[in-house]
């Protein structure tokens, strides 16, 4: 009889994880709290317009590809991704870039804005290709016990971790113009931090941008959920949506069953958490139950920033490109705003996705939508969003109208929805609003982050960006294909118990 596995959440991470499980022939059901698949990889409709909910590109598609492929399907036939040509423009207080996958049309793009800085692109990338190369086996392959730094590859790989460097200080190596440092290094974002504080090793995330390319699946990036979930149903998985876990049944270290929210109850062999990692510790957990990761501990822990979201139906089309970055006049002092002081910023760095230009299938015919982002404090901050929040989102309006080409934009905004940290929290049991997760200080990465074989319950796995290797699409699709083959690896191990019981 296949194990009878349980997936907590149906975010990327655990649909893949379940997808991946499904193929294999275990007994796969999935409870989403939410009633739709795709958790921040989801997505909202409203009057007619498609937004997604969180990731708005695809970087590294080999990574999908080949977890479609194990799963013995085509992620061809699921997706039909684009692949932009222009990756995205930066809008720098007196000049702006646009950035391009394509070497040829870069260091052009360089030559016209910053001559002469070519030659750092080029040794960027050579070396960061090397880098690459070394750090992979980090982020493909479990990082539990202090002894795993000492394999052969990851000791080759610890030298790429640039330790004691943080990002900025590797990309002044290859830039002196800091218009061109903030270009390779907003990348920290992606994981709610500062490029001053962010390990350097993650100057492997511009990289992939601009080796492997960004891609929009059409009907936008949920459709990378929609697509595994579909496939987890043709293996005869099960997704249970608008089902959430109120709590766990636990005996002897060892979760044995699920209480549900709807007051039913589930008997499991082994359970996969997807949700919030801290969410899930500090609310699904038993009181007491936890040592390492206590509510009181977890407390204790860093975590990243959130973000202010406006998704807007507009009438018309703005001829401007499919992904903007909006740079603060200061924006070191807006970074240390939004990580370290905490405070509202009052000059926002701020990312629009402006996908009509690439999929029209998102909007009404003659209309499209935005997609804006403006990285702020957690709710550690403290912050009143329910007080600030009209205010905030006016002024986040008012400067895309002022610093970028999306001129008269209030006037075509025709449906609009905003989601606040403080929504985050509540309505997506988003652990303080941390949208990406547990910080990736070298403290809080590899050995030293939740562990994919979760390290206090004897069945309990972990996948999403709460455990290695981290958050972020790609990274985060790496976490499942690392739990799963664990997985695969004990039941393997049970049966060649089972049949040399037998043969005694």
């Amino acid at each position: 009889m296949p194990k009878r596995i349980a997936v907590i959440g149906a975010g990327p991470g655990g649909l893949a994880s379940a997808m991946l499980l499904a193929s294999k022939g275990f007994e796969v059901d999935v409870y989403e709290k939410k009633p739709y698949a795709g958790g921040r990889n989801g997505f909202i409709k409203k009057d007619g317009f498609t937004f997604d909910i969180g990731p708005t590109f695809l970087s590294m598609p080999e990574i999908a590809e080949e977890l479609f492929e194990e799963a013995g399907r085509n992620i061809k036939e699921y997706m039909d991704m684009k692949e932009l040509t222009t990756m995205y423009e930066l809008v720098f207080p007196d000049k702006d870039l646009t950035m391009y996958k394509n070497p040829a049309e870069m260091k052009k793009e360089l030559a016209r804005v910053f001559p002469g800085s070519e030659e750092g692109y080029e040794r960027f990338m050579k070396d960061t290709r090397k880098k690459m190369a070394r750090l992979k086996p980090l982020l493909q392959n479990p990082m539990d016990k202090l002894y795993h730094y000492a394999a052969p590859n990851v000791l080759r790989a610890l030298p790429q971790l640039s330790l004691g460097k943080s990002l900025y200080n590797v990309l002044s190596r290859y830039f002196k113009e800091e218009e061109l440092r903030l270009g390779f290094t907003f990348q920290s974002k992606y994981l709610g931090m500062s490029p001053w504080e962010c390990p350097g090793a993650f100057s492997i995330l511009s990289f992939m941008e601009h080796e492997y390319g960004i891609f929009h699946p059409i009907g936008g990036v949920n459709q990378l959920s929609q697509s595994m979930a579909a496939i987890v149903r043709e293996y005869g998985g099960r997704i249970h949506l608008g089902t959430g876990v109120d709590s766990f049944i636990i005996k002897d270290r060892r979760i044995t069953g699920l209480r549900l929210e709807d007051g039913g109850e589930a008997e499991v062999d082994e359970v996969v958490v997807n949700g919030d990692f801290a969410h899930v510790m500090s609310q699904v957990m038993p009181d007491g139950m936890l040592k390492k990761y206590s509510k009181e501990k977890l407390k204790k822990r860093s975590y990243s920033c959130s973000a202010f979201m406006i998704y807007l139906g507009i009438s018309g089309q703005f001829d401007l490109p499919h992904h903007t970055i909006i740079f603060a006049d200061d924006y070191k002092k807006n970074v240390e705003e939004i990580t370290r002081t905490m405070k509202l910023p009052d000059d926002p760095s701020i990312y629009i996705q402006n996908a009509g230009v690439t999929d029209p299938t998102l909007a009404p015919e003659g209309k499209s939508t935005l997609y804006i982002l403006a990285p702020v404090p957690n709710n550690m901050s403290g912050i009143d969003w329910r007080t600030h929040e009209k205010a905030f989102r006016d002024l986040v309006i008012e400067t895309v109208e002022k610093k970028s080409g999306f001129k008269g934009l209030q006037e075509r905004i025709e449906t609009e929805i905003v989601v606040t940290p403080h929504h985050w929290q509540q309505n997506y049991y988003v652990y303080e609003g941390a949208v990406f997760n547990l910080s990736h200080h070298l403290r809080q990465m590899m050995v030293f982050r939740p562990h994919n074989k979760f390290e206090e319950l004897e069945n309990c796995w972990l996948a999403g960006g709460g455990t290695h290797p981290g958050s972020g699409l790609p990274t985060i699709l790496e976490s499942a294909r690392i739990t799963t083959h664990l997985i695969e690896k004990k039941a393997a191990r049970a049966v060649r118990r089972a049949k040399a019981g037998e043969a005694n």
